[in-house]
Formats: C-alpha cells, structure tokens, sequence
C-alpha cells in the first residue's frame, strides 16, 4: 500500500464509533514464568529495551543472562514502560518472553484487533494521560487500573482493519528509509575502512608534527539567553539547540571557534567522539584541533580521526570520568596522501553526508506524519 509521506488529513466519519475506555477494549496479563528455561523462553526485555517513541521492540536480552524478571509476555503484546511515562516506551513484541516489573503487559481483548493496540498506545493523548496519573518522586509510576479509564472512540472492527492497514503500511515506508540509512551508514563505515586502513606500506605521519591542540574553557559568565554567541556543548554541536550564551562581556575569557574547527569531546562517557565546530565559544569538556600543515586537508584529517574514534574510546583514562589522553591523538599515525586523492575521498564521504542528510529527513518527515495519522484517529 502506497502512502504519502506529507500532510496528510483523513477524511474519518466517527458517526459510528464506539465510546470506551482503554480497560474495556485492553487487560493487562499477569502470568508469571517461575522456570523460563523449562518453558523455552529465550528473551529477557528490560525498560532499556524499548527505545523511546518506536513501535517496535528490537532488542532484548538473552535468558541465560541472570535475571530475577518472571512477568511473562506473548508476541503480538504491547510493552508499556509504566516507570517515568514521559520517556514514552510503548512497543509492540514479536517474540514471547519476560520482562521487568516496570512495564505493563497490555493485551487486547476480542473487540480490539491487536494490530491496533500499539498505535492506540503510541499516541501524546495516551501518554499525556499517563503522565497524569503517574505517581512517586524521581521514579514516577503509572498502574493500569488508572490507565484503565483512559477514554477514546473505538471503530467498528472493519474500520479497525482498514486503519491497522494504513497505520502499519507507514511504519513501513519508515522501516525502509530506516533500511537505506543503515546502508548508507554501512557503505561509510567501508569507505572509512577503505582508505584508513593501517597498511604497513604507506608513508604515515604523526598527527603532532601536523597539528595543534586547545582544550576549551569555561567563560567567566553565562547566561541562559540574550545576546552573545553559544556555549558550544557537544549536545549543541549534535542538535543546534543552544542551552547557554557566551555574552560580549565574557568573550575574552572564552575559547572561540568556527564552523571550520575541527574538535574532540574530551570528557565524558563520549570522550573521543569527533564533531566539526559552530560559530561561538568551546566548552571546557572538548577540545579544538588546528592544521599546521599545508600538506593535508582539514577534512581529511576530520575523516580520518572518525575512522580512529573507537581506537580513541578505547584509550581514554579516567574511571568515574573518561577522558582523552592529548599524547593518544598526537601519536595517531595518518596516512599521507597526494592532495588530489585526499580530495576525492573527502568529495566521498561529503556524499554520503549528503544522502545521509535527504534519508534523515524522509525518516523525520515520515515519523512526523505518522504520529499525525495517529492523533486524528485516537
């Protein structure tokens, strides 16, 4: 089934819909599994499982890993996170297995097709309501008794079918730009391999003879807003969303860089993760590295140093803190290549950033139009 991936309006007749409440079309299942083993269980799914706003559940643990779970679910159940519900956990199973005492195990009854419960779930009504009636300090929790009274507008079941239908013909235009990332983040990751790889032949150089290091520093003032330049945190340099202003007051007592710096997360649990740069001032937890060396291209030395990223993890110091060692990147041996060729594996990677880019966006797009889809019909 075909479906367009833009603002899309249903033209839906509620004339006939049925009034309920969640309970009346959903029970929650409490069979527990005292030997999982014995019953030939395989999947262990704990809230780390469900990934925030996917429908899908994708990951789980293997049972011969120790657990004391013993709440058991059958494929086609929808797991709800019902532990801090604002995180949104909400997937359906395609397998069966036992999960944690934090998700509720939602099962549709006869008058409900269950192709449906995932999206009646996934829906900012459901979990606005969630919310609500969420109970406790810094581990809000939600009972099904109180999601029990949820109330929407239930369709006729030929109705249900043909939205189950549509619902789930989205999901797949998603999952398969979700297939075309993945191949394209694959097709990098060769490409990285490709031309990084350590052959023992190259001529290679250490990165110190060809660069500088400037760790970043906090600014004597910051503020939440007005004018100035951003902090720049690795979290805004990933999202563009700008947390603290570097006022005009403070910028001598700031680190500045461009959208041209190449930088390094220096601490934290990302410590060696490498980011280009925006316009504004460095946070004390990153680092810039400036080219000296007019024999290579700063993109290049950007490509390469991802292809090192985990070689970088890898040798961070620091138990409670990782951090990157300076002497680590410094000692990082690079390939040297003819500008020429330096040039063509950057025009490479800039294409694959750029069919990155128009896929990312398709999924967004597609994403958005389907949690749309979702709130007209619930």
């Amino acid at each position: 089934m075909e479906v367009m991936t833009e603002k899309l309006e249903l033209q839906l007749d509620k004339s006939t819909w049925t009034p309920v409440k969640f309970g009346d079309v959903v029970k929650e299942t409490k069979e527990n599994c005292k030997d999982p083993l014995a019953e030939g269980i395989e999947h262990v799914v704990g809230l780390e499982h469900i990934t925030s706003g996917d429908i899908h559940l994708r990951n789980s643990a293997s049972i011969e890993e120790s657990t004391t779970f013993t709440k058991k679910f059958a494929k086609s159940d929808v797991l709800f996170g019902r532990r801090r519900a604002y995180l949104k956990k909400a997937a359906q199973a395609n397998f069966n297995g036992i999960c944690s005492g934090d998700i509720t195990v939602f099962r549709a009854k006869p008058n409900l097709l269950p192709e449906l419960l995932p999206f009646i779930v996934n829906n900012e009504k459901f979990f606005d309501y969630a919310v609500k009636h969420s109970a406790g300090g810094l581990s809000p929790r939600v009972k099904f008794k109180d999601l029990a009274n949820f109330e929407f507008l239930l369709p006729p079941k030929a109705e249900q079918a043909r939205l189950a239908k549509l619902l789930w013909a989205m999901d797949e235009v998603i999952e398969r730009e979700k297939e075309v990332l993945e191949k394209l983040e694959t097709n990098d990751s060769s490409q990285l391999k490709h031309y990084f790889y350590d052959d023992k032949n190259s001529v290679r150089i250490k990165l110190k003879n060809l660069i500088t290091i400037k760790k970043g520093k906090k600014p004597s003032v910051l503020v939440d807003e007005g004018e100035g330049l951003p902090y720049c945190t690795a979290q805004y340099l990933r999202t563009g969303k700008v947390e603290q202003i570097v006022p005009k007051h403070a910028y001598n007592s700031a680190v500045k860089i461009t959208n041209e710096d190449i930088l390094a997360l220096w601490d934290g649990s990302n410590a060696g993760e490498m980011l280009f740069g925006k316009e504004g001032f460095l946070a004390s937890t990153m680092c810039k590295l400036s080219i000296e060396s007019d024999e290579f291209i700063q993109d290049f030395i950007f490509h390469f140093l991802r292809f090192k990223t985990n070689d970088i993890k890898r040798a961070t110091v620091g138990s409670a803190i990782p951090h990157v060692d300076p002497g680590m990147i410094e000692n990082i041996e690079i390939p040297k290549l003819d500008l020429t060729i330096q040039k063509e594996v950057i025009s490479i990677f800039e294409s694959i950033k750029t069919n990155n880019s128009i896929v990312s966006e398709k999924i967004s797009s597609s994403q958005t139009l389907l949690k749309s889809l979702i709130n007209q019909v619930f």
